[in-house]
């Protein structure tokens, strides 16, 4: 490329980068360095970041550091590449014992994570300096890092080196505390620190208390035995260990073996009840890395005496075919004394893998010829096609056919409606001496009903009682079944008498048999009689007769059937449909509704789940009896469309009917409650709950966090929290999201750190908790470094909630540009939100630029995105280019995208108040704008000046002002002011995010009126107290 003359840029330096580091090619990765500063590209942020990866790569982080330090801005790429190059140099240097290196490298490090330490633990250890290790763990614990499994195994390595039991002891505290002492790995570093210790009953403890024991395991505990000078310990339970494990037996001789002690290798070889592939191939190497060549050779003529040589020249095969050697190939497979399927496949895929695919078809047959089960799976694949040549080709070629085979021909003839062939082949099957079985009968007999041969299938039946066979059920409906179509219904009528039970098929054989012999009146009688024996036959007729169109007879009998499960009423409406029968298909729907309360239960969660709510309401309201799970399945529903309220009133009228509230209720409840902010319902239904006892179900408790942390109320939410007995990651994730709604950045990096002590791993959702939360407080570079965490050290991949958080945290910073770096490398497609992220940034930051480049892009993926046009309107506003806002407001409008209106909720007295924009329906309003009226005043005389540069109207200043003065959370305040006792704080919600003069103004009352008032709007709570929010007008 540029020996022609063309000139790289930064798109064409980032791969060769990549291609450097990932083949270690230091001296090219510097040549390209010098000719990136020579090009002018190394400012740029992808450059920069595939520098720093490709000098940590190559070990050189000097290089990498000098890269990183000059860069103007790091993305979160940056970052990874340099932690993860030190975490490897550090593992490198400790795995080569070069322990100095290594602590240079570790003390240069800006932060250190559990996989660094872990590193510098296991490298100690690798030079025998075990307390060295123990010293290093003491203070990774007291610098507040979290340790892992790997980290622990370490420790109790150390432990077991030194032999310190009393510090493996608080290792082993530790294990159970993060619940890791089932943990096979775990397990076995203890067993082996206590057995090196010297204390053997705690050894034997945890050894008993595993779920199962690997070699290794076993081994620990009989050599802790030797060392404690019990002998007879050891040899017992090395005796135990063979009996209950081969696969330990071959793992010791192979042990034995490549340590070169085959004097015990062959100790225990001689013991095993039986010797796989594995452990001959494991004695024969040991001899022949001793040098003893000649017992090498004897041991393996042994083996292929005693038929282990299955296995070997089947490998041998497959060896030679696959380096296309196939003479080699057939030689070694002609001398075998029989092949199993391995063979053919091997010796198949040769031929196939080298184009002789004639050679192939003809082994093909051969294996046909000689397998049997592989001929009779052929032919019975054949038969059951329909190709009856074919399946009689490979049937006459096999030397042997067993019954599975014959029976596979039989069938396939009735199939193709040969009876009589098939017939013919029975009796040539017997003439060859072949038993047959069960299912040969069903088959003869299917025969001769199908060509009404009587005299045929009499014979069949007194074959079938020597044989023993006429008790199977199958058997017995197909006796039934040919005597009716063969007319004689005496000798069906005996065999249905006999039959120890009858399903559905015998007694529609028996009904049919009698309709068709023009006895009507005993096939009406068996028909009642089946009705009052087997409800589920009465089933299976209605639908066979709805399926053939006569709903008469449908009719008939679904009226005399005492009960009708919903398999019953569906095959009933599905008849009338496909009869054309629309109306009473819905007739019998409704009638199905009231009559069945489990089918109304689950068509009403279908309806609610669809959101739907109008339908599950009305199959909901006819329903004679409603379940628990009826009125869970409409409550959840009303919380997922949005209507709280709605699930609030069905919960207490729920109770009002006497229906006792379950755990998943109380769930569904406490979301309601939490969508609306309803502290004090919320607060109602958590002493509900523990009246009901369910307050010990994991999911409740979990949505109790979630509900007083969306409700406004931190301190309850921690309250519930602490008291919980354990965490699991929905608990935590609660918390931490809590954390982050608020804006309490600082609390939620400390209960992470709490989160790894308590050894919860964390998951996807923990770090969009973790990243919003860093977000909402301006934390950029812990930000930086949880995705750092995430993605390298536990491994999650980043999805898109994460990027779109990385944005929004980046772009309300300022780092606008890296914020869309971020979004150009994303491995998946940016959706309308995060481009509306990064929109919203350029809004507070007023970069009108790239704030229009956002918005084409949010409209061209959905055109109809009333938020966009409103952003990027707010924008050209908030920077003074009226006119250019009034043409986006002019478009928004001619492409019909409607805003969502302004809504705010506040609850009062038990009752939750709504307002909207210039609200006039509320009863109070007189009284609330008199309200707003007097705090105007009073806030104008604090100093509080009307922000209107977002107001788009094109009106005199003074309206402006009367509009901001009408929004619909200064309203709610105005009334939860007038409405409430001095002092007593406000709650309320607003559905958008709140505007910067609401801000101000909700400022301004706070320290007026001496309240605390809690805003949660559409992006998170805003605590306002004595003048000041807790989001220190950072949002």
């Amino acid at each position: 490329m540029q020996k022609r003359g063309m000139r790289p840029d930064r798109f064409t330096f980032v791969p060769v980068l990549n291609a450097c580091a990932g083949l270690r090619a230091l001296e090219e990765g510097r040549r390209a360095h010098q000719l990136i500063m020579q090009t002018g590209c190394e400012a740029d942020v992808f450059v920069g970041s595939g520098l720093v990866d490709m000098y940590a790569k190559c070990g050189h982080m000097e290089d990498a550091l000098r890269v990183f330090n000059k860069m103007p801005s790091r993305d979160v790429v940056t970052w990874s590449a340099l932690i993860l190059g030190h975490v490897n140099l550090v593992d490198m240097y400790g795995k080569c014992g070069s322990m100095q290196d290594a602590w240079r490298v570790f003390n240069k490090m800006p932060s250190q994570d559990v996989a660094t330490w872990n590193a510098m633990i296991f490298g100690h250890l690798k030079c025998g300096q075990g307390q060295k290790a123990l010293e290093l763990f003491q203070r990774m614990q007291q610098e507040g890092v979290c340790p892992d499994r790997v980290t622990l195994v370490g420790v109790l390595n150390a432990c077991a080196s030194v032999v310190a039991l009393e510090e493996g002891r608080g290792a082993h505290e530790q294990i159970i505390q993060r619940g890791w002492d089932l943990d096979a790995f775990v397990g076995s570093s203890l067993v082996d620190m206590y057995a090196k210790c010297g204390s053997m009953e705690d050894a034997w403890r945890v050894f008993c208390k595993m779920p199962s024991q690997d070699v290794v395991t076993w081994t620990a505990m009989i050599l802790g035995y030797v060392r404690c000078r019990q002998g007879e310990k050891a040899l017992e339970l090395y005796e135990r260990m063979q009996q209950e494990d081969a696969f330990v037996g071959s793992s010791l001789v192979d042990m034995y073996a490549k340590c070169g002690s085959m004097e015990d290798a062959w100790s225990v070889f001689n013991k095993m009840p039986s010797r796989d592939a594995v452990t001959w191939t494991a004695m024969i190497l040991g001899h022949v890395n001793c040098g003893q060549g000649q017992k090498a050779l004897d041991l393996f003529h042994q083996m292929q005496e005693e038929g282990s040589n299955v296995f070997v020249r089947n490998s041998l095969v497959h060896m030679y075919a696959k380096c296309g050697s196939m003479e080699d190939a057939c030689r070694v497979f002609n001398t075998m004394h029989s092949h199993d399927v391995v063979s053919w496949n091997a010796l198949l895929g040769g031929f196939a893998m080298h184009g002789q695919g004639k050679e192939a078809l003809v082994h093909f047959e051969r294996m046909c010829e000689e397998d049997a089960f592989v001929g009779s799976s052929l032919v019975d694949m054949y038969a059951k096609c329909g190709s009856m040549e074919e399946a009689s080709r490979v049937f006459n070629k096999l030397p042997s056919r067993d019954v599975v085979c014959w029976t596979a021909m039989i069938f396939g003839h009735v199939k193709s409606g040969e009876g009589h062939k098939a017939l013919d082949l029975f009796h040539k099957m017997q003439e060859e001496g072949v038993r047959p079985d069960a299912v040969t009968f069903v088959g003869v007999l299917n025969a001769c009903a199908s060509i009404m041969a009587l005299e045929e299938g009499r014979r069949a039946h007194q074959l079938l009682m020597q044989t023993g066979c006429e008790a199977d059920v199958f058997v017995g409906s197909s006796l039934v079944d040919m005597y009716a179509k063969c007319g004689s219904m005496e000798d069906a009528w005996r065999v249905f008498c006999k039959m120890p039970s009858q399903d559905v098929v015998t007694w529609t054989a028996m009904i049919l048999g009698y309709v068709r012999c023009g006895q009507g009146e005993k096939a009406l009688e068996l028909y009642k009689r089946m009705q009052q024996e087997d409800a589920f036959v009465g089933s299976s007729l209605v639908d066979m007769y709805a399926k053939c169109g006569s709903m008469e007879d449908a009719w008939s009998v679904f009226n005399k059937m005492p009960s009708r499960d919903a398999v019953t009423w569906t095959a009933m409406i599905l008849g009338h449909v496909n009869c054309g029968q629309g109306q009473k298909a819905l007739d019998l729907f409704h009638q199905m509704q009231e009559e069945d309360a489990f089918v109304g239960s689950s068509l009403v969660d279908m309806y609610a789940k669809c959101g739907s709510m109008e339908e599950a309401s009305r199959v909901f309201n006819k329903l004679s009896s409603r379940a628990v799970v009826c009125w869970t399945a409409m409550i959840f529903g009303h919380v997922k469309y949005g209507e709280g309220h709605k699930a609030l009133d069905l919960f207490n009228q729920m109770q009002e009917e006497g229906v006792q509230p379950d755990a998943v209720t109380f769930v569904g409840v406490l979301n309601a409650c939490a969508s609306i902010m309803a502290l004090e319902e919320g607060r109602r239904a958590h002493e509900r709950i523990i009246q009901s006892r369910c307050e010990s179900d994991v999911f409740v408790r979990s949505s109790l966090v979630d509900m007083y942390a969306k409700c406004g109320s931190m301190e309850d939410a921690c309250r519930v929290f602490n008291t919980m007995p354990s965490h699991d990651v929905v608990s935590w994730n609660a918390l931490l999201g809590g954390f982050a709604m608020h804006g309490q950045g600082k609390e939620a990096l400390v209960h992470f750190e709490r989160m790894c002590e308590e050894g919860v791993h964390p998951d996807d959702i923990t770090f969009v908790c973790l990243l919003s939360a860093c977000s909402h407080s301006g934390f950029v570079d812990e930000g930086l470094r949880f995705y750092a965490l995430m993605t390298t050290v536990y491994r999650i991949p980043a999805k898109l909630e994460h990027y779109t958080c990385m944005v929004d945290l980046l772009g309300r910073a300022g780092h606008l540009q890296e914020a869309e770096n971020i979004i150009q490398g994303m491995p998946c497609k940016p959706n309308a939100a995060i481009w509306m992220a990064l929109l919203g940034a350029c809004r507070i930051h007023g970069n009108v630029e790239m704030g229009e480049r956002m918005a084409k892009r949010v409209l061209e993926l959905e055109p109809k995105n009333a938020a966009g046009f409103v952003l990027l309107s707010n924008l050209y506003a908030a920077t003074g280019n009226l006119e250019l806002s009034e043409n986006v407001e002019r478009q928004r409008k001619e492409r019909h995208a409607k805003k969502q209106p302004g809504r705010t909720w506040i609850e009062v007295n038990d009752a939750v108040h709504t307002f909207v924009v210039d609200d006039k329906i509320h009863p109070e309003m007189i009284k609330i704008r008199a309200e707003l009226k007097r705090l105007s005043v009073l806030m104008h005389n604090a100093g509080y000046v009307p922000n209107t540069k977002s107001v788009l109207h094109d009106v005199e200043e003074e309206e402006k002002v009367i509009h901001l003065c009408h929004h619909s959370e200064k309203l709610a305040i105005a009334f939860g002011l007038m409405s409430t006792d001095p002092g007593t704080p406000l709650c309320i919600v607003k559905n958008l995010r709140v505007c910067e003069d609401c801000h101000t103004s909700t400022k301004f009352i706070s320290k007026i009126v001496r309240r605390k008032i809690i805003v949660r709007d559409a992006n998170r709570f805003h605590h306002f107290e004595n003048g000041v929010c807790s989001c220190r007008d950072y949002w």
